[in-house]
């Protein structure tokens, strides 16, 4: 397999979406082959312009994930600012 490929694969894994929506990842797999083995400019732009849609809709469909992230991280300092100047201000 080519660079394209392993990468797109490694997404689709990340991304826990095959269950979901197997007929669009098994596209993204095929259109990232197309990008490996395309010859000609033209036709590998439009593999790679017809992959980057595929796995924008791949994305969209993605489960959300239960574990925290940059944004639950800021979000939990926060609370506990919020619990520690409310502490302070009662006593």
């Amino acid at each position: 397999m080519g660079a394209v490929t392993d990468a797109i694969n490694a997404e689709i894994e990340q991304l826990h979406v095959e269950p979901v929506s197997p007929g669009l990842a098994e596209l993204a797999t095929s259109l990232a082959r197309s990008v490996d083995e395309a010859d000609a400019p033209t036709a590998r732009a439009v593999a790679a312009r017809e992959l980057r849609a595929v796995m924008h809709d791949l994305r969209k469909l993605a489960p959300a994930e239960a574990k925290g992230d940059a944004v639950d991280d800021i979000a939990e300092q926060r609370a506990k600012r919020r619990a520690a100047a409310r502490e302070q201000a009662s006593g």
